[in-house]
Order: C-alpha cells, then sequence, then structure tokens
C-alpha cells in the first residue's frame, strides 16, 4: 500500500516508516521540514504543516493509508499565545480537518496517533487543556469513520525508542542523568509511575491496526506498567552506573508537573485489550539498554 505519513520525521513517525517499509509497503513522508537524518532521507517527502490546513484534497490523493502521528504538545506552544487556544487550534479543530481532506481524497484506511489520558485518566479532560484538545480531535477524527474510509486510533502512553540518526533531546539527557554526567541533578526518582511501550511495538501495532482495525475505535496501547524509579534504575544500569535511587516525592527537574497531566507522583497502571491489535510485549529492558548505547 502507498502510505502517507504525517509528523513521519519524529520518533513514532520514523519508527513506523522503517518498519512499514520493511514490510513491503510504499511511504511517503510528511512533515513541517526534511529530515536530515539519512534513513529518512531515503523516503519521499512532502513539506506541509497541518496546522496551516494548507494541504489540499488533491495533494492527499494517491494515497491508500494515512498514519497521523503529530499531534502538538506544549512543546510547540507559541509565545504569547494561550495554551487553550493553541491546543484547540493545532489539535481540536486542525486534526480532525486533515482527516476530512484524506477522505475526500479517496484514502481508504487512517490510523491516529493519540494520548492515553483521556481513556486511563478521564477526568484530565476537564482539568487539562491538552488533554481535552486530544479528546476532542480523537472523536472528531473517528467520527469520520464509514464504509469507505476506515479510521481508528491508537492512544499510547510514554513512548521510548531510537532510530538510528535521530536525537530525541530528552532521551539523550535521560541518558546522560543515568550515566553521571550531569552535575548538580538530584540522585532521585520520581514518586508514581505510568505505563510504557516500545516503539517497536507501537509500530506493529499501527500495522495491525491498519489489517485489522475496526473504523471508529480507540485503542488503549500500552506494554509494561513501571514505577519511575524501576524505569530509571534499568536505565542507570543500561550506562553501567547501576544504583538503588530513593524516591522523591517533590518535582523532579526531568520529570517537570507541566508534562506529568495525571498529577506528580500519580501512579497510571492498566492491561492493554490486544483482542483485535496484535504487538509484541515485554520490550522494555531491551529498549532502555538499545537507547542508552545509542546516546553514550
Amino acid at each position: 500500500m502507498k502510505i502517507l505519513i504525517v509528523g513521519g520525521t519524529g520518533l513514532t513517525g520514523a519508527h513506523a516508516a522503517l518498519y512499514l517499509r520493511e514490510q513491503g509497503h510504499e511511504i511517503t513522508l510528511m512533515s513541517r521540514s526534511k529530515s536530515q537524518v539519512p534513513c529518512l532521507q531515503t523516503f519521499p517527502f512532502v513539506a506541509s504543516n497541518y496546522i496551516e490546513g494548507n494541504v489540499t484534497v488533491d495533494d492527499l490523493k494517491g494515497y491508500d493509508w494515512l498514519l497521523f502521528a503529530a499531534g502538538s504538545d506544549i512543546k510547540q506552544l507559541p509565545e504569547g499565545e494561550s495554551e487553550a487556544s493553541f491546543f484547540e487550534r493545532a489539535n481540536t479543530v486542525a486534526i480532525p480537518a486533515f482527516f476530512e481532506k484524506a477522505k475526500q481524497a479517496g484514502i481508504t484506511r487512517a490510523v491516529c496517533i493519540g494520548s492515553y489520558y483521556p481513556q486511563v485518566v478521564p477526568e484530565t479532560i476537564l482539568s487539562n487543556d491538552y488533554v481535552r484538545s486530544r479528546h476532542l480531535s480523537d472523536e472528531g477524527v473517528r467520527a469520520l469513520s464509514d464504509d469507505s474510509f476506515n479510521v481508528c486510533s491508537l492512544n499510547a502512553p510514554f513512548i521510548l525508542g531510537h532510530v538510528e540518526g535521530l536525537t530525541v533531546p530528552f532521551f539523550e539527557t535521560l541518558v546522560q542523568f543515568a550515566a553521571g554526567k550531569i552535575e548538580g541533578l538530584p540522585l532521585v526518582a520520581p514518586g508514581g509511575g505510568v505505563n510504557h511501550i516500545s516503539s517497536q511495538s507501537l509500530s506493529e501495532a499501527i500495522l495491525s491496526a491498519f489489517e485489522q482495525g475496526h473504523g471508529g475505535t480507540a485503542y488503549l496501547v500500552g506494554d509494561e506498567n513501571l514505577s519511575w524509579k524501576g524505569y530509571l534504575e534499568m536505565m542507570f544500569e543500561a550506562t553501567g552506573n547501576a544504583m538503588d535511587l530513593p524516591v522523591s516525592q517533590d518535582e523532579h527537574p526531568l520529570y517537570l508537573d507541566i508534562f506529568l497531566y495525571a498529577g506528580r507522583n500519580a501512579v497510571i497502571e492498566y492491561e492493554p485489550d490486544q483482542s483485535e491489535i496484535s504487538y509484541s510485549r515485554n520490550r522494555i529492558k531491551g529498549c532502555i539498554e538499545e537507547v542508552a548505547k545509542a546516546y553514550l
């Protein structure tokens, strides 16, 4: 199939592009600017910003499937604009509008990568502008699904992975922290914990959703429930700096409250339903070792 990946130069989109190509699909990447990562430069590329709405129906003709992995979060917030305004514009409005054009263009199947918060911590829909925008965009996208346009969403937890040559600044900082190379950061773990999924597992879930996902369905995906202490200690061990980390209830300098939408020290645990979407599990430790090796 000819697949367009929006957000194809980010970690999730890039990993999925490589994986889907390995399965025999033809991939085109779409993002604001072309990646300089060597393995991604081998893909056809379309420069566009979905938020601006400048993609036309004609631009989307010729593709069979669509993977959307480009939702906006606090890191893209423009200076001077409120979170509520930006997230409504960038997520609630722009994402379903893009899918509407994809439907008009004749794309038959689409998968949208969303956030797990609306499904596992639904009270955050009312308390957080970002989570609310992801919830509303997800509902708007899935409402477009019909017999000619099969749309489902994969709502993912914290994603961990590596694509050769692609630098994720947070992972780079996390590995340096675990290796003891950043002075001044307290050697502690945050309280609480969340579910994690590897890029490999998510890419497998994406292919499964394309092949057998039911239109209009929001699938909650995930792999391992880990405390932040357990997760970070695996990272410390992978860097050769094994340590028993004390747990602090204070705000952690790497896991700021602004990114923990369920609240500091919250525990988010669940078992994903894999009755319809299939993917491998128990990959987090190996993925941590891969990430540590890449950034060391």
